[in-house]
This record gives C-alpha cells, structure tokens and sequence, in this order.
C-alpha cells in the first residue's frame, strides 16, 4: 500500500473551487473526497467532482490531432496541423481582412488557468475583432452594470453570504449551482447558517426551485417581470422614505435622477405583471432596508432575459439604497490575490467601440454577443466570417438557436476547434487540436477568486504528468500564435505570469508568491471579505454612479414590452425558464457515467392545472415548439411550476449524428436551444434571452 499517493487539488469543472483529495496509484484513482483542509471548501464536494476521473479515463477523449478528409478522421501531427491552419486563416484574412476569420470561447475556458492568462496573446496575434464567447449567453449584464457604476466591468459586488441577516434571491438556485458569480462552495450550509443566526433568506423565482424549498419565503413571479419588481421595490423605498446609504452617502452620483426615474413602478402598478401581490412587495422592501444586514443577489434568470441589463444595474441599486453596499453582511468586494481589477481606473470602457456587421449589437469586454454569431457566418459582405476556431466551447448546443448555428458552421470555408470531444460543435470542423484536461494540468483560479466571498488563494499542481506528445490549451495556442506571426518562442508561461501577478498583488508585501502557494497545497486563508470600497473603485470621479443614463433610457423599452399590461400570444401561450441539474454543469458534463446514469432528467416541468388543460400525463411525450423550431420530450407534471411557465433543463441534445460522445448519447435528452431564437436577446447589453421564451405546448 506505500505507493498509494494523496493529490490536493482545486475542482475546476464548476465555479465553486472546491477543495479535492485524491488518493491514486501509478494514475489509477481509487477515491476522490472533499479536502477538510482547504480554507474555504472545508471538505465540501459536490457529485461533479467524483467525475473528473471520468473525464480522465475517457476513451471517447480525443488526444491526437484530427483533419477531416471525405473518408472521415484521420490523425496528423501537431506541426502539420499547425502550418494548415496558419496558413489557411492567413489566406482568409489577406483575401478578406482580419475580422473574416471568427472565435469562439465556451465555458471551460474559465476554469483554465492557462487560458485565462494567456488567451490575450493569441487574439492579438489573430488580429480579429470578431470575437465571442459564452459570456454573453450567461453573464454579460453583470459586466456592463459594473463597468457604467463602479468604472470597471470585472468589480462585481458579491454577497457576503457568511454574515449576512436577510438574503433576497432572484433567478438564482445557488443550492444546485453552488454559486454563480458568487463562489460559495457548501452554499446551503452557508444559506441554513443566515437562519440559525436568525435572519431570513427570500426566493424569488418562477419555479420553486431546490433553494427556494430550503429558504423561509417564496414567491413565485412571471418570467421576464424582474426589473418591474425590482423597480417597485427601489420605488418603496423612496416613497416611504427608508433609502439608508451609511458610508457612501458622499459617494453616490445620480440620487435624485433615480427617484424621479422609478415614480411610475409603484408596487400597485407592477404586481398583476409580476403576479405578486403590492402589500407583499411592499413587505418586501421593508424586510430588505429594516434588516440588520441585507443583500440581494440575482443570476441567470435575471441576467438571460429581455431586460437583463436593468436587473443587475437595479440588483446593485438595491443593495446601495439599504445601506448595504460595500458593507460587512451585505454586497461585498474580494480582493484577490491575483487581480483582474488592478490599475483600470480612467480608462476608456470597451462598451460599444463598436458594432457588429449585421445587427448593430455592442462590442463589450472585447468581444460582440454570440446571439448575432450565425448573422456574422452567414450573412454576405464585407467583414463576414468566413473562417472560424472554438476552443471548449460547444454553442451548437449552449448558444441560442443552435440548428441556425449548425447551418453557419458549415457554411464556413475553415473551421478549427479546440477541443477534447467530438461534439455537436467540433464535428464541422476541418482540424480539432485535443489538449490536456482536468487532472494533468496545473490550476489557479484566475476568475473565480474574484467572485468569491472569501478570500483565498490556491494553485494545484498536476496530478499527472500529460505524456510528451500531449499540450495543455495555452501551449496550442502559443504554437497557434507562432505560426501565425512568425515570431520566436518568448519562454514565457503562465505560471511565470501567475508569480508577477501574486507578487505585486495585494498580499504581495506579506510573501504571496506561486512558491508560497506551491508550499501549501491546501490553499491559504486571506480572511473574510472586507470593506474596501476605497481602493477597488475605478470611477475616473471616484463616484457610485447610481443612475447611468443608458439604464434610464431603457425604461423606455420596458414600458413598450407590454409587460405591465400582460399582453397575451395565443399562439405560444405558455413561458420557457431552462433549469440546471445537480449532476450537469456544461454539455461536455454528460460524458460522464456517473453523472449521466439513472432516470432520464431532460423533462418538460409543468404545473398540473396546464397539464389537465392539454390532456398531458405524467411521462407523456410532448412537443413544445417556438417559431425557429420544435422538440419533443417527456413531460414531468410538478406543481413547483408558476401556471403558465415550463422549464427544459440546458446542456443536453446529444442526438446529432457523427458526434463521439458515446456515454452522452445514451442519455441524449433535447436541446432547449433548438427552439431558442438568436433574436431575442437583451438591447441594453447584447446577453442572449433564453428565459421568458414564448412557447406551444402539445401532446407529440
């Protein structure tokens, strides 16, 4: 048993940074267990993690680099690829100019320390604006609420969870998500802890979701009606004079705008809308300012719908007018160790350089919304994409309207992925570049200690060496780079960059160096977040910009929707909401026997008064169509469900043909987005609209 080793490492499938302790012989895993030891997980796993050696012994991973040819896949080698694609976007981009050749970023690439740091090389060495990403399917609204009041898009206010007295959730499930944009590993520890102290935890949401079944209040609201509830509630507190700004009051621009902007939303105005009664709304604002300590966090439901933009901006509002910003229980500031923030105060926002071609939609944090991806492959002219390369991404399935995106995809003279399945996405490309994955490569979370409500530092190393004909991600890329430009090989890496970063951080004085976390493979404790508003502002006037005008001129748009009035469709009566599950995360999650295996969870939930109403049973094929598209799956009768709205979990479809995801296509489900439409999306920022998608409902 001597040669048994223990490997401590960070979970990068998710954003929850969870402290992992792996026991593994000559590479076999025999457990995978939550780390007691690290600082901030405190032993806490999720079921995704038990998965990672899954995704490790995959026989269905790629590993060599593929070239489509008319007999189907064959293996080349990693020079011969590299000098085809080079030369191929280079003909692509001297024909037609830089921005003909397009790039896609998934989700993955969050969780990729080398990525993160060393993607901003390859893009100048591509030379392409046309740029995209799941960012602006997911989370963009936060973003650009962040860049307009606090001067930077990356300063997003997390929830101090752990010393908070009233939290108020809208669209968020952090039970199933552990946290999004709010990394809080064993967050239903976290959320029980509020009301053991004695405070309240408030769900807001259309679906009575596993954290609204453990919180002391829900309140079921009609999708898309968010901002007007929110609205109502900053109103309330204008109106019955509770606005509480404590420390920043010398610091807020915009006040007295804002009050006269949100007049018109009185909770008697919304409530029908939202299907919330006034007095509750009311009680409501009451609850949020009269608290000890309060802050509301809202997410994907917020953020994926028509009027995302005005959540987040309305989400921070609130938290300003309580009193609750920048303040011990409220919305809160990390200060990482290796910051994304540093030295942005006075520069110019990205936000709206430019347009895109076809649709005229903003250009912000360096790239367009992947909503208009397929307009920019497809449609003719000057600018258009003509040559593509993902890299972990899969927007076939994750993106909205993805049979139009399978359509853009082939029409492309030149595709490349990267990659390490053949999915729905990579099966139209000429070359897939496969790259290490979770236990072979080293990890610091670059992004998510930032967003995370205490402050910790952690670098993992390998757990094994990849084998000498492998490459992590940031070394295709390099290679990528090189070829492209012509130029020598710098020798720099990301764990040099990472070690500049922590060195000249803010713990930097105190030691902080990748040495410092390499001696201490549990991670460090920087203690809980605290207010430092002071030094993390980047505001050129060094102001809380309350009310940006772009957010009142929005108002307009919300006004004209037909949302307060409840205008009805007759055709697609019913609202869509998409929904996460425990054991999925992303679609390339579901090549994963342990996660997949069990009763097929890609459903239509449904309330059962709609399910009387269409003569539909419990398991019974349905089809739910929109007008880009149809699909069918079996329904799922759940009075969890607000009347009226239906839910389809995201991340599945795994029904294409030519794909390799065997253990994926044993459990194929359908894909929400096959009847998402690409138009909808929110004007304000660009973030696509998945939820409050209007729907038919009938047997199959």
């Amino acid at each position: 048993m001597s040669d048994i080793r223990t490997h401590h490492r960070t979970c990068n499938i998710c954003e929850a940074m969870c402290g992992l302790e792996i026991q593994h012989r000559n590479g076999e895993i025999l457990s995978i267990k939550g780390d007691k030891d690290d600082p901030f997980s405190r032993g806490h796993i999720c079921p995704k993690a038990v998965a990672l050696q899954d995704f490790y012994n995959d026989s269905d991973r790629l590993k060599t680099p593929l070239r489509k040819t008319a007999d189907g896949w064959t293996s080349i080698s990693w020079e011969a690829a590299y000098e085809e694609i080079a030369t191929r976007f280079r003909a692509l981009q001297e024909a037609h100019g830089k921005d003909a050749v397009g790039v896609y970023l998934g989700n993955p690439n969050a969780h990729n320390f080398g990525n993160a740091i060393m993607l901003p090389r390859f893009f100048k060495a591509l030379g392409t604006n046309n740029r995209f990403s799941s960012a602006s399917a997911d989370q963009l609204p936060h973003h650009v609420a962040s860049n307009y009041m606090l001067g930077a898009g990356m300063l997003i206010p997390i929830p101090d969870i752990d010393h908070t007295d009233f939290m108020l959730i809208i669209g968020a499930n952090p039970i199933v998500s552990n946290g999004s944009l709010m990394t809080a590993p064993g967050v239903g520890k976290r959320l029980k802890a509020i009301q053991q102290r004695g405070g309240k935890v408030v769900v807001v949401d259309p679906r009575r979701t596993e954290t609204a079944k453990k919180a002391d209040q829900h309140l079921f609201i009609r999708p898309e009606t968010d901002a007007l509830l929110m609205l109502a509630l900053v109103q309330t507190l204008f109106d019955e004079q509770r606005v509480s700004l404590g420390h920043l009051a010398s610091r807020i621009d915009g006040l007295d705008s804002l009050a006269n902007a949100v007049k018109a939303y009185a909770p008697e105005t919304v409530a029908e809308a939202c299907g919330i009664d006034a007095p509750t709304i009311r009680q409501l604002a009451r609850d949020l300012a009269g608290a000890k300590s309060a802050v509301c966090y809202s997410r994907m439901g917020a953020s994926t719908q028509s009027f995302g933009g005005l959540c987040q901006w309305l989400n921070n509002v609130l938290n300003i007018l309580t009193g609750n910003f920048d303040r011990r229980g409220g919305a809160m500031f990390p200060q990482p160790a290796f910051d994304l923030v540093r030295d942005k105060k006075g520069k110019p926002s990205s936000y709206g350089r430019y347009q895109s071609r076809v649709r005229k939609l903003p250009y912000f944090n360096n790239e367009f919304p992947v909503a208009t991806l397929a307009d920019e492959i497809l449609t003719p002219g000057d600018g258009q994409i003509r040559g593509m390369i993902t890299v972990a991404g899969n927007p076939v399935l994750s993106a909205p309207g993805g049979a139009r995106l399978e359509e853009a995809f082939e029409a492309l003279d030149f595709m490349v992925s990267v990659d390490i399945y053949l999915n729905e996405t990579t099966r139209h490309a000429d070359i897939i570049l496969p790259a290490t994955t979770g236990l072979e490569v080293p990890h610091y979370d670059v992004f998510f200690h930032s967003f995370a409500v205490r402050n910790t530092a952690k670098f993992s190393e390998p757990m094994v060496e990849k084998s000498p004909e492998q490459k992590h991600d940031w070394e295709i890329l390099r290679d990528l780079s090189l070829h492209l430009t012509g130029l020598d090989d710098d020798g720099v890496t990301p764990e040099q960059m990472l070690d500049a970063g922590l060195r000249h951080g803010a713990y930097g004085e105190q030691g902080m160096s990748l040495e410092t976390l390499k001696a201490n493979p549990h991670g460090v404790d920087l203690g809980p977040l605290q207010p430092c508003l002071d030094q993390r502002l980047q505001t050129e006037d060094g102001l809380i910009h309350i009310a940006p005008q772009l957010y009142l001129d929005d108002l307009k748009r919300l006004d004209s929707s037909g949302l307060l009035e409840r205008a009805q469709d007759t055709n697609y009566p019913f609202s869509l909401i998409s929904r996460r599950l425990p054991r999925s995360h992303n679609t390339w999650t579901q090549n994963s026997h342990r996660l997949v295996k069990g009763k097929a969870p890609c459903t239509l939930q449904m309330h059962s008064a709609d399910a009387r109403k269409l003569g539909l049973e419990d398991g019974q094929m349905a089809q739910v169509a929109t007008p880009v598209g149809s699909i069918q799956l079996p329904v799922e009768i759940d009075d969890d469900m607000f009347e009226g709205v239906v839910s389809i979990p995201q991340g599945w479809g795994h029904n294409r043909p030519q794909t390799g995801m065997s253990i994926a296509e044993s459990q194929p489900g359908v894909s929400i987005n096959d009847i998402t439409d690409g138009q909808r999306i929110d004007a304000l920022t660009g973030n696509a609209a998945f939820n409050g998608t209007r729907v038919s409902v009938q047997p199959a």
